[in-house]
């Protein structure tokens, strides 16, 4: 059986796991870049810490100019926060700095469907194309 290639989905469905440390040298577009270049090549990319929410909004911004009927059909994204005050310092809760310490799951929107989301858990199915 030959190795499967990145971006190839004959065997399944492919995930990238994506480090925080991995993100943190990348601008906002390189950032969204990296994201939707992995899904529109049918994978579910998963975000270690997140975006920060302009970069979040951005990434919606950019997918939507991306969208083909006959291509690309946009982008399922579920957040999983982390909880707990003692996760940020105190100068970050005074100053209201919201935390980007948190999973994301961002896959295309006709193979990912959120079944259940809570504080502590994101329960997706993902199908094949």
């Amino acid at each position: 059986m030959p190795e499967a290639t990145p971006g190839d989905s004959r065997n399944g469905v492919q995930i990238d796991l994506i480090s925080g440390a991995r993100m943190e040298g990348l601008t906002s577009m390189e950032k969204i870049r990296l994201i939707l270049d992995g899904v529109r090549d049918g994978n579910i990319v998963v975000l270690e810490e997140g975006l920060a929410p302009d970069e979040e909004s951005k990434l919606i911004e950019v997918t939507m100019t991306e969208i083909s009927p006959d291509e690309f059909n946009g982008i399922e994204i579920e957040t999983y926060p982390q909880t707990g005050g003692g996760s940020r310092g105190i100068l970050g809760r005074i100053m209201g700095k919201e935390s980007t310490k948190k999973l994301t799951v961002i896959g295309p929107a006709n193979q990912i469907e959120t079944l259940h989301k809570d504080e502590n858990l994101i329960s997706a199915l993902v199908s094949r194309k």
